[in-house]
């Protein structure tokens, strides 16, 4: 890992591996090119898709307590999204359509397959990519960041505008999912969804260091972020603590990649999946599915 850091690929990094109880943490390089400072062990990072997990983990908790059941259509809370048009094709003009053949489950986003996500075609090559875009929801192609203008209930609305790609559990397709999760989850519970994420496993878990800003007194432990030019690979900055997108909160907090974190805040989430649901603090999920 080291030799990444040499090589320029990076500023600097944290790997951290684990093997019956005996933990190794390697904290390497600066935590921007030209810092003159090491990089420290409690820096936060923007963890993008490792956000998915933590999401996952607070909807089984909210399944556990019967708030949300597995086979449960999402209609009743997100209405945006009941009665489903789907493209004929993948390629099909947006009013090429017929209708779903049953609603959006919690399992079938718990199982990225809500028939909406990633395209693995160049932007703008289909006309749902093209809606897609304009509609500014930074769903369906490239990172999550910048943050998106909408809010959760602008978002979920515009998402319901356009037609599924494929039915309800017919395709597994990336990210969408996770991010509608992340509405469905503070509707469920009458509550923003980082109050959600916090009580159900951030605090339980003692991550206090996790969330989707970070506050003025801590933006100095904040790495900073580039980004690879597409042509010749040169990098530059795509967001740093200065003028950081984190320093204030999303209006949109979106659930699939957009937390912050530190590695020993994630560590303690993957210990509790580990140790079979169990934190700290005690319990955090149990062993066993929940019945619906």
């Amino acid at each position: 890992m080291e030799s990444h850091v040499a090589a320029g690929s990076l500023p600097g990094l944290i790997t951290l591996v684990a093997r019956a109880g005996d933990v190794q943490v390697d904290v390497i390089g600066e935590p921007s090119f030209g810092a003159g400072v090491p990089l420290a062990r409690d820096a936060i990072f923007r963890i993008a898709s490792l956000s998915k997990p933590i999401t996952a983990a607070a909807t089984m908790s909210l399944v556990e307590d019967g708030l949300l059941g597995l086979e449960q259509p999402v209609d009743e809370l997100l209405p945006e999204l009941a009665d489903r048009r789907v493209l004929r094709a993948i390629d099909a003009e947006l009013d090429d359509t017929v209708p779903a053949r049953r609603p959006i489950t919690v399992e079938d986003l718990l199982s990225f397959r809500l028939g909406f996500g990633s395209v693995m075609a160049p932007p703008g090559s289909y006309p749902s990519q093209r809606a897609e875009a304009g509609l500014g929801l930074r769903s369906i192609g490239g990172p999550p960041w910048p943050p998106v203008t909408h809010d959760a209930d602008s978002w979920i609305g515009a998402l319901g505008s356009l037609p599924l790609l494929y039915q309800p559990g017919e395709q597994w397709l990336y990210n969408t999912s996770a991010q509608v999760l992340g509405v469905l989850l503070a509707r469920a519970c009458g509550q923003d969804l980082e109050s959600v994420l916090r009580e159900r496993i951030l605090d339980p878990l003692g991550m206090t260091d996790t969330g989707f800003t970070v506050s003025a007194g801590q933006l100095g432990r904040l790495t900073t972020a580039y980004q690879p030019d597409p042509e010749t690979g040169e990098l530059s900055v795509l967001d740093d603590a200065a003028s950081s997108w984190w320093s204030t909160p999303p209006s949109f907090p979106d659930a699939s990649g957009w937390l912050v974190s530190t590695i020993d805040d994630y560590w303690s989430f993957v210990s509790m999946l580990l140790a079979g649901g169990a934190g700290r603090a005690g319990r955090v999920l149990s062993r066993r599915r929940s019945p619906s």
